[in-house]
């Protein structure tokens, strides 16, 4: 196969979270586990409501491999901050998939 896997995460967050401290949060997990590739973080440029669903947020993160990111849900570190996290969260929407490169960034 040889692909990456990539670990999509879309979420809208409660009311009153400080969105910061959980970007702070995904950095040093990011930073901290060996086994992310890479990681990106977005905010939604206000698309229209009816298209994001009140979504705002955006997480994407690679591995190398689905052994990566079986390690990568399984550290402590990844533990620990979901139970933080899934406590800020509105609502969410993960994707888990092989990556299918069609057009390879420069």
């Amino acid at each position: 196969m040889g692909g990456d896997l990539k670990h999509l995460v879309i979420v809208k967050f409660k009311e009153g979270v400080v969105v910061d401290d959980m970007k702070k949060g995904l950095e040093k997990l990011a930073s901290e586990i060996e086994a992310v590739k890479s990681f990106e973080w977005g905010e939604d440029m206000k698309s229209e409501e009816m298209l994001r669903q009140g979504f705002t947020h955006i997480i994407s993160m690679t591995f190398s491999s689905a052994e990566d990111f079986t390690g990568f849900l399984g550290h402590p570190s990844h533990v620990e901050f979901s139970a933080t996290f899934s406590t800020a969260i509105e609502k969410i929407l993960v994707f888990d998939f092989p990556t299918v490169v069609v057009k390879a960034s420069a």
